[in-house]
């Protein structure tokens, strides 16, 4: 198979007069960690779903580890491991037998061992026996990712998998990720998290249907075309709203107890702030651009787009 898990071109979906997925083209290879980032409702979950085979795409071509998304997603389906946003497993089953459960759809002739080995790589063993319904966010998710991995899928699809669990279980989860990776398994994981972006090989920002940007971190901070100043000091709040006036400054955002003061013209941006510049009682210094400051301009500029 082609080191190219995903290839997708034209890819579109509509759901009555409301396009939901605008010609999407996306390329992910083997063993990459695949971010996928956009507001609310922008079609990501649209679109991971024509990629596991579970919504035919009304327009485009593609494939999905070598099978073609319209015509073969049985086949797609029996070699992806999909996490969705919501827990969805029998909360009054134990953690042991929701996963015999899974194994049994899958109809793996292993049953036992494969659990076993889902319990174990999870670090479920010793919870095993507890109902799923009593565990927290952070068990919860780490349940439904060893039920994602009993069939050993190729490829996993990640529907926002950390959303409402607390930072210790999502780095454990994203440790967990980049293991996965090093043993050759894909990962497309959508997120809202900055921390958990910084962490994919590559990314994807998806807003009103349309792919807006994607590639690494460094080179979707490098093309942004952004430059940063930091401000520190007395009357801050006050500056703010000043500062909220001014066009060369596209973003004003508190960061602790410092301002992010950040546009895409440089030049016109040092001239705005030169005024504020000798003001007493505050500090600035060039800033570096940072993952965040590039998707808070995206979702600016794409604010205003209609749904």
């Amino acid at each position: 198979m082609s080191d190219r898990v995903i290839d997708v071109e034209g890819v579109s979906k509509s759901f009555g007069a409301k396009r939901v997925v605008d010609k999407l083209s996306l390329q992910v290879q083997r063993g990459e960690i695949f971010g996928f980032l956009g507001p609310n409702g922008s079609g990501k979950t649209t679109s991971i779903r024509m990629l596991c085979g579970l919504l035919t795409p009304d327009e485009g071509q593609g494939t999905c580890l070598g099978y073609d998304i319209r015509t073969q997603s049985a086949a797609i389906k029996s070699e992806v491991g999909y996490m969705t946003q919501r827990f969805s497993f029998y909360e009054d089953l134990s953690i042991r037998e929701n996963l015999e459960f899974v194994a049994s759809i899958y109809q793996l002739v292993n049953t036992r061992e494969a659990v076993d080995a889902a319990l174990q790589n999870l670090g479920l063993q010793d919870r095993q026996r507890q109902l799923a319904g009593a565990l927290s966010g952070g068990w919860k998710q780490r349940m439904a990712l060893a039920a994602c991995l009993l069939h050993r899928p190729k490829l996993l699809l990640l529907d926002e998998p950390t959303a409402g669990v607390d930072p210790k279980a999502r780095r454990d989860f994203w440790a967990e990720l980049h293991r996965l990776a090093a043993e050759g398994i894909t990962v497309l994981v959508s997120t809202h998290y900055m921390d958990e972006a910084e962490r994919c090989t590559r990314l994807a920002y998806i807003a009103y249907g349309k792919l807006l940007v994607q590639g690494t971190p460094e080179e979707l901070v490098a093309g942004s075309g952004l430059s940063n100043w930091t401000v520190t000091g007395n009357g801050l709040a006050e500056l703010q709203n000043e500062l909220a006036h001014t066009a060369a400054a596209e973003q004003v955002v508190p960061f602790g107890s410092s301002l992010h003061v950040s546009g895409t013209d440089g030049a016109a941006l040092e001239h705005a702030l030169q005024p504020y510049f000798a003001r007493s009682g505050i500090r600035w210094e060039r800033g570096d651009v940072r993952l965040e400051d590039v998707f808070i301009h995206l979702m600016r500029d794409t604010a205003d787009a209609p749904p």
